[in-house]
């Protein structure tokens, strides 16, 4: 490798003999759309990873944001003087470099730290760039895309890196693209280096590649090597106690922002602080084991009010977790079965439901939703053992935010991802399910007295009617029997009849149905559907609906309608206006078309009819009663 020409650059870049790549490093955009909470969990994750083994001593890191003088930041005009030779060649180059070059005239700057102690720290600074899987110091300090591997594989297992493109995100939260790391191994041994991301540019006549390396070299064997320098710089960048501390000048306005880190600390870290794994000070705020729940539990923090918490749920997190008993669940990738702990609690005040994983080292990767139960009433915290922790690391994204098998290129291990992550929805389902029945149970008994008596009153009605009556000297009455009395149309009564067919379906009038006029306009027709052309089908929170107008001369041809129904009785007594189909249902697919459909409270619109057919999938929300009888109203 030949590196930079210019012996008196505090920053290496390496030469190369002409421009290719025109553009910053992707994965810096992709860290800076994550914010300071990507950069906040990141750090940590690292600082977990580097824990001193056997130790039950919890990590502590130390993060601090404040402001430096441009003039004790190392080495910082070697950088200045490279990003004034940038060269943009497109819109985006362009905008990163002018508002690099707006940040350079700062006498005060802005960064943001984080210390790390009862850790191991770097091995092998001394040795610089040795190329030895030993020295973790050259791999961190002189490597892309890799991260250095444990020994132990126990250890390897439940670390949270595992992508080898997390160091990059200390880059993307500075203006400058740059970033510092000071180390104190375990016989005391200080050195400082740092990175910085920048592009392919000319510099005194000489191309070079984008990354610099804040490093002293010697020529070894007659090639050059980096070597680290001993770290004799500003207090903001020393470490005298053994382990990392990361230093980012330059610090990101949108990055500045002491709540949102302490926020994400909780949101990301609490089971670990939970379990006395992790202490993080956030200059002078400390979050630890005894000191975490004053934090969940500030409203300046976090929305408190169980029924208004919908985006944010480390407060119903850390309440199940301390709260509830775990349940012994399995889940199955079609190859294996791993075993996890399921901390769940059921809450009718939650109205969004989801479930915290949380690999062992305790770092929450996702808010989990299972799959159509997003808007069940329950939270819960998952958690597994070695084995499975080992699994979850290889379905996370690349910032620890999703399990998934996107990234997962080998078929076969991909379709087991799939399979294991719908499992997991299922076996979680079948839980959330079992509690709503425990919880929402079904009379088994139905007192009846009035309905019979109901019945009663309307048999003697109508036998009264049938039959004809003497009347006697006491005000009683005796049937007599005679001829049945056939029922007569009534003269005028033509308009709104009802006109009955033989296909199953009758035309009604506008005010039969909804409120009145929800379904019909001036120039559509609304029939009523007899219950021998729908099927219905429930599994597990959906519910199939199918019409089938196939022998339906009024129906058949037509293209797509709007739905409505009412609520019917066992004695077939219909009632209008009682059931809301907002109420009672998250989403209306029309799988005709395979979209969602629009509804109100009382109409479902513009469903397709495809072949004579209409098939609905209805999601239901929990206050729905499965036992519900509807009849139902076509517009067309």
């Amino acid at each position: 490798m030949n590196h930079s020409a210019t012996k008196t650059c505090s920053w290496k870049f390496s030469e190369i003999s002409q421009i290719e790549e025109l553009n910053f490093n992707k994965i810096l955009e992709r860290f800076y759309s994550l914010g300071v909470a990507g950069l906040t969990k990141e750090n940590i994750q690292n600082s977990l990873d580097g824990r001193l083994i056997n130790s039950s001593e919890p990590v502590i890191v130390k993060i601090e944001i404040g402001t430096i003088q441009r003039d004790e930041i190392p080495g910082v005009n070697d950088v200045i003087d490279r990003i004034k030779c940038l060269e943009g060649r497109n819109s985006y180059t362009k905008e990163t470099v002018n508002h690099m070059l707006k940040r350079i005239d700062q006498e005060e700057v802005r960064y943001i730290s984080f210390e790390d102690i009862n850790t191991r720290g770097l091995t092998g600074a001394v040795n610089g760039q040795s190329n030895s899987k030993k020295d973790t110091w050259g791999i961190y300090a002189y490597s892309k895309g890799i991260h250095f591997e444990e020994s132990d594989e126990t250890i390897e297992k439940v670390r949270g890196g595992s992508h080898g493109v997390g160091k990059i995100s200390s880059n993307a939260a500075s203006d400058l693209h740059a970033m510092y790391f000071a180390n104190c191994d375990e016989y005391g041994n200080q050195h400082l280096g740092g990175t910085v991301q920048l592009i392919e540019h000319l510099y005194n006549d000489q191309c070079y590649r984008s990354t610099g390396y804040f490093t002293d070299e010697k020529i070894e064997n007659g090639k050059p090597k980096f070597i680290p320098y001993e770290n004799k710089f500003h207090s903001v960048f020393e470490k005298k106690t053994r382990g990392l501390k990361i230093i980012i000048p330059y610090l990101r306005k949108e990055f500045d922002n002491e709540d949102e880190i302490i926020k994400t600390v909780c949101d990301s870290y609490f089971l670990s602080i939970l379990e006395g794994k992790l202490e993080v000070h956030v200059n002078d705020q400390i979050i630890k084991a005894d000191t975490i729940e004053k934090f969940v539990c500030d409203s300046d923090y976090y929305t408190q009010e169980t029924s208004e918490i919908k985006k944010v749920f480390t407060p119903l997190y850390v309440n199940t977790y301390k709260n509830e008993t775990p349940k012994d669940i399995v889940v199955s990738n079609g190859e294996e079965d791993f075993h996890f702990k399921l901390y769940f609690k059921y809450d009718e005040e939650i109205k969004k439901g989801r479930v915290a994983i949380v690999r062992t080292i305790g770092m929450k990767i996702e808010d989990f939703s299972v799959h159509l139960n997003a808007t069940k009433p329950y939270n819960a915290v998952l958690i597994g053992e070695l084995k499975e922790d080992h699994y979850l690391k290889t379905l996370e994204n690349e910032s620890h935010t999703k399990i998934s098998s996107d990234h997962i290129r080998d078929p076969k291990l991909k379709s087991q991802a799939k399979r294991f992550i719908n499992n997991l929805s299922k076996v979680i389902a079948s839980i959330i399910d079992e509690e709503m029945k425990k919880n929402n149970p079904t009379d088994d008994v139905m007192d009846t007295k009035d309905l019979i008596y109901i019945m009663e009153s309307q048999f003697k009605q109508d036998l009264s009617k049938a039959y004809g009556a003497v009347k006697i000297s006491k005000g009683k009455h005796v049937v007599k029997a005679t001829e049945v009395t056939k029922k007569v149309k009534q003269k005028g009564t033509k308009k709104g009849s009802v006109k009955s067919t033989n296909s199953g379906i009758k035309r009604i009038r506008k005010t039969t149905v909804g409120s009145g006029n929800e379904l019909q306009d001036k120039n559509s027709e609304t029939f009523s559907v007899s219950p021998n052309l729908v099927e219905r089908l429930i599994i597990q929170d959906s519910e199939i609906i199918l019409l089938n107008f196939k022998n339906n001369s009024e129906l058949k041809n037509s293209n797509s309608c709007n739905i409505s129904f009412n609520v019917i009785d066992g004695m077939g007594t219909e009632y209008h206006n009682e059931f809301n189909l907002k109420d009672n249902y998250v989403a209306i697919i029309d799988q005709n078309k395979g979209s969602s459909c629009k509804f109100d409270n009382h109409t479902i619109k513009n469903v397709s009819i495809k072949d004579g057919i209409v098939k609905l999938k209805l999601e239901l929300k929990p206050i729905y009663n499965r036992a519900l009888k509807f009849i139902y109203y076509v517009e067309v």
